[in-house]
């Protein structure tokens, strides 16, 4: 499998005239040629209107800068996430033939910067998943075992980085879905706290949970694009009004750091490895680790559920075939309506917005959607409390490595289950990142998740990047 070099490479070698862009185009072209047909990670590729536009800088001798620091580098966009007149089909049949018209904040931001887009990536369809086996355009598979899932819902965006269709990619994460997949494939998630990044543009599934994501091979990239991404947006009222903090990605873990171990986290994982894989590091570096009990995560598929399903319910009431997508025609407008929902939505986003809605229905909306809003809300006071005694919280990023494709499939709550670690950041709005473990289990990627106070981003990159060093 071919491994491109990381952003921070590339960006030294086209400074030093050792590599062109056209030259990494024509390689993830290559890539992409061998690849794609098996790991079916793209829904739609622009190589050509790619090596156009890197033909044009390297004609005119630019190179990366403080202005446009990613020039030249090739990134792929998950298809939840607007790119301007493109199609943006959120993996599903029901968003047939439109074409976005503007670019999503984030997208917007990169091309500013000099990326060049290079592909749309598959997903579970409108992010409902967590193996990416939902796409109406077919699973995706893990580019280091085809038999296995590459993990969801941004499942290809982390496949086309693991075999090097891209240099680096946007995913979005809602309860785990760029994390989860991202330890799957051995690479890195970074989900910002919510707030951090701009949602313009990025189709909603749950809004008070999605987050757009880099994916990326180091924690250093994952760094550099959130600096170019993040910050507040006039076009996003839930933005935070604070520009990020600048970071310093020194590589050395400050002394006095101590690390709390989610005790519930580390007593539910059947195999023993998982968790001595995410320790190893740690121990061997001397950290300080502390047991921190945070009893309330265990009921995190429960509470995500719930508001998930609550919020998909309400955000694709839009979908209907009248305004844009497409549209079965029938006589009477109610029966256009069914057919066309019916039709164009697959079945578990079917299931989450009948779910959803029963949740919201006036019988039960205490019973359910109530009640998860004041969990969630009991759920970020133990973490604040855990964090008054720690500064970051560690625990293995999934239960398991990457399982087989069909394995879950037919089994919801089995699939749900897969986010029961990632789902408590994204419930508490917390920054949460997942690095690849030194050790691997059954030959498989594990992934080491930190999860740090909110608006702390910084400050858990710094600390990421550090224990990737080790």
């Amino acid at each position: 499998m071919s491994k491109l070099p990381s952003i921070a490479e590339l960006i030294l070698l086209i400074a030093r005239e050792e590599r062109k862009a056209t030259e990494i185009i024509e390689e993830i072209k290559g890539n992409i040629g061998r690849k794609e047909s098996e790991a079916n990670a793209y829904i739609n590729l622009f190589l050509d209107e790619a090596l156009a536009q890197a033909k044009q800088l390297d004609a005119s001798g630019s190179k990366p800068d403080e202005e446009k620091p990613l020039q030249g580098i090739p990134i792929a966009i998950k298809d939840n996430i607007c790119v301007s007149g493109k199609p943006c089909t959120c993996a599903s049949r029901i968003l047939e033939g439109f074409i976005a018209p503007y670019d999503a904040t984030v997208v917007a931001r990169l091309k500013d910067a000099g990326a060049i887009i290079v592909g749309k990536t598959n997903l579970d369809e409108f992010a409902m998943g967590s193996s990416n086996e939902n796409s109406a355009y077919g699973p995706v598979q893990n580019p280091l075992d085809t038999e296995r899932v590459a993990g969801g819902s941004s499942g290809g965006s982390a496949a086309a980085v693991a075999y090097g269709g891209a240099v680096a990619a946007l995913g979005s994460d809602t309860g785990g879905s760029a994390r989860q997949p991202a330890a799957f494939c051995g690479l890195v998630g970074f989900r910002p706290s919510y707030g951090r990044v701009s949602r313009y543009g990025l189709v909603a599934f749950a809004s008070s949970l999605d987050q757009v994501c880099p994916i990326t091979r180091t924690v250093q990239d994952a760094a550099l694009i959130y600096s170019i991404i993040a910050g507040p947006d006039p076009c996003d009222s839930t933005t935070y009004p604070a520009e990020p903090e600048e970071m310093d990605l020194a590589g050395e873990i400050p002394e006095g750091i101590k690390v709390g171990l989610i005790k519930e986290c580390f007593d539910d994982l059947e195999d023993e490895r998982m968790g001595d894989a995410v320790l190893r590091s740690f121990r061997e570096a001397r950290v300080e680790l502390v047991e921190v009990s945070i009893p309330l995560v265990r009921l995190s598929v429960a509470g995500y559920q719930l508001l998930a399903m609550a919020e998909a319910s309400s955000n694709l009431a839009r979908y209907d075939g009248i305004r844009y997508g497409r549209r079965i025609e029938r006589l009477g407008l109610r029966e256009t309506y069914f057919a066309t929902r019916g039709e164009g939505f697959g079945d578990e986003v079917t299931r989450r917005i009948l779910i959803g809605t029963f949740g919201l229905s006036e019988g039960y909306i205490d019973a359910y959607y109530n009640t998860a809003l004041r969990y969630r809300a009991a759920l970020a006071a133990e973490f604040e409390e855990a964090f008054k005694k720690v500064d970051f919280l560690l625990s293995p990023t999934a239960p398991t490595p990457a399982f087989k494709l069909g394995e879950k499939i037919r089994d919801p709550l089995a699939m749900y289950l897969s986010d029961i670690f990632t789902a408590p950041a994204a419930l508490a709005a917390l920054p949460a990142i997942s690095i690849p473990a030194p050790d691997k289990v059954d030959g498989l990627p594990v992934g080491i998740q930190i999860t740090a106070p909110r608006f702390a981003d910084a400050k858990l990159l710094e600390f990421a990047h550090a224990v990737e060093r080790l």
